[in-house]
């Protein structure tokens, strides 16, 4: 059985943001790596966002033209 895309990206940003919480848990300073990791996951986040918004969109414009 496949995956629908949309499941399949909202468990991914589910995982992303569940690093970015550990992230900001931390007792300790943020390191340049973690820094740049967290802004890296955080972009991946947009983008994942962005392309569910394009999936969510089509398939309401697939419906209003049924």
């Amino acid at each position: 059985m496949m995956t629908d895309p949309a499941s399949a990206i909202k468990n991914e940003v589910d995982q992303l943001i569940e690093l970015q919480i550990q992230t900001l848990r931390r007792g300790s300073c943020l390191g340049t790596t973690d820094l740049l990791d967290y802004s890296v996951r955080a972009e991946r986040i947009r983008t994942l966002y962005q392309e569910l918004d394009r999936i969510t969109r089509s398939r309401f414009q697939l419906a209003r033209a049924s």
